[in-house]
């Protein structure tokens, strides 16, 4: 649903909005949770219903989305809590992700049903009735004139919804596990979506494709301008994915943006992206095939966690190059040590990436653009009234680097890398997106089909572009994207100028 401005969207929008301005207008503790107990009236006023089955429930999904925008944990359904409850532990700027960074908020759940296999009142009651003659278990039968599916025989193999000549037979699915390549979405006792956290990669898109809203993720907008109002150096390290994410955009543009909500600098992540690149290039042609049968791409954090946990006989085969994030906030820190480094991008998995502790030192905060967008509104910047002076531009990344934003690109980089290194090399790849066919991709390596292949995953289909924190049509990114690349000062990572600082980056 990203590039449609539904409700959901809306009231995902309000939460980031106020939790934004919030902590750019308020230091104080006692106004803080009175803000919080009074923030879900703003975001719905009024006294009549205009989402939800009343305006208390709606008020009371509110009331839990800043709670999690703040990077608090939802509250128990069955105790007492106070919406504050917890806040003196997070107004500090130093508070990372406390798991879980996905949650299902249980009483904005619609109970949906788990594949199920219905017939609709478009049935006809053909005389041909190939929907009974095709069930292998004799499931479906003829009631007043209309095809009947027993539930209990019924094995959702989906044979009469292809055969049925007018469609009338659908096959139902709860969307958010639908989404999840993880199969990590079940029911809890009273039909809610339930997510078991042993699989869950936090990969979003069971966040993006609930039309109820139901699931939401942590943020730490609220940290982030604590750290910014008490004098921290923070700068901000954008994503190539933020093309068309927001209207009228430019770099120009996002810089002078990003200085109004006080960040003291921004760098583009794609030349991080060129230094993966060069090093993926190296460990491919030093270890694949001799020392390993083939080589996974790093940098989607989801796609890397899915291949070791399902995978871990094959671990050592997913590439430990480090991901454009880390490398981008080591080059920066590395000649500015007090810097703080906020990763702005499409990714909730980002999230949990910067959470673990071997890169809490290097990258401090992440927000997606939608979270981004918030701030801006809290801030009231009109985008397309800010000066676009092309010297601003970012110039220091190539294509390929940028390129790594949609699915393909990472392979496609480092093949030219490798091409451009050894001109003879032949490198064949394999590259999925979504983690369902990520796993399919990884079951075909783990058979010997994919012996001497590069392969690239990317959790979210169309790539980053189309990541749980975008906003915008993915493919109208990916067709933005392709020009943007053609505009960068060059074309292939392996001639970036930061090469030579590769080495000294990893510790």
């Amino acid at each position: 649903m990203r590039g449609i401005y539904t409700p959901v969207t809306d009231i995902r929008r309000k939460v980031f909005t106020e939790v934004a301005r919030m902590a750019y207008e308020v230091d104080d503790m006692v106004d803080f949770e009175y803000l919080m107990h009074e923030l879900p009236y703003e975001i719905i006023p009024g006294e009549e219903r205009s989402l939800r089955s009343s305006i208390f429930l709606e008020r009371a999904i509110v009331s839990e989305r800043i709670r999690l925008a703040m990077g608090l944990s939802l509250r128990p359904i069955d105790e007492k809590v106070s919406a504050s409850e917890g806040l003196e532990e997070s107004v500090i700027a130093e508070k990372y992700y406390e798991p879980p960074l996905i949650n299902v908020i249980k009483f904005a759940c619609n109970k949906c049903e788990e594949k199920t296999i219905k017939v609709t009142g478009l049935c006809q009651g053909c005389l041909a009735h190939p929907c009974q003659e095709v069930c292998p278990k004799k499931a479906i039968s003829f009631r007043n004139g209309k095809s009947h599916i027993d539930q209990s025989l019924c094995i959702k193999c989906g044979r009469c919804v292809a055969t049925c000549p007018y469609n009338a037979i659908v096959r139902m699915e709860r969307p958010c596990a639908k989404a999840c390549g993880m199969d990590a979405i079940h029911s809890d006792k009273y039909g809610r979506a339930e997510i078991d956290y042993n699989k869950c990669v936090s990969c979003g898109m069971c966040l993006v494709n609930c039309p109820f809203g139901a699931i939401a993720d942590k943020g730490q907008i609220f940290q982030l301008i604590r750290s910014i109002k008490r004098g921290d150096r923070v700068i901000a390290i954008v994503a190539p994915a933020f093309i068309n994410q927001f209207p009228g955009m430019t770099p120009a543009k996002l810089r002078e943006a990003m200085k109004l909500l006080g960040f003291a600098g921004i760098s583009e992540v794609a030349i991080g992206a060129d230094l993966c690149t060069i090093d993926e290039a190296k460990d491919f042609m030093a270890e694949v095939p001799e020392k390993l049968p083939f080589m996974g791409t790093s940098c989607c954090p989801a796609w890397s966690v899915m291949a070791k946990k399902l995978f871990p006989d094959y671990a050592e085969c997913i590439s430990m190059t480090m991901t454009p994030m880390v490398l981008t906030a080591r080059l920066i820190k590395k000649d500015d040590k007090d810097a703080r480094i906020c990763f702005v991008g499409p990714c909730s998995a980002k999230k949990l990436e910067a959470s673990r502790r071997s890169v809490r030192s290097e990258v401090d905060f992440v927000l997606t653009f939608e979270e981004l967008m918030g701030l801006f509104e809290a801030k009231e910047i009109d985008v397309s009234a800010l000066p676009d002076d092309p010297n601003d531009n970012f110039d220091d990344a190539s294509g390929d680097g940028r390129g790594f934003a949609v699915s393909g690109g990472v392979a496609q980089a480092v093949v030219n890398a490798i091409h451009k290194m050894d001109p003879g090399r032949e490198v064949k790849v394999a590259s999925a997106q979504g983690l369902a066919d990520c796993r399919k991709m990884m079951m075909m390596a783990k058979a010997g089909k994919y012996n001497g292949y590069l392969l690239e995953g990317m959790a979210c289909p169309g790539g980053c572009i189309a990541g749980a924190g975008t906003l915008a049509d993915p493919a109208r990114s990916a067709a933005m994207l392709t020009k943007y690349k053609a505009q960068a000062p060059m074309a292939s990572a392996v001639d970036t100028p930061y090469r030579e600082n590769l080495e000294a980056l990893k510790y």
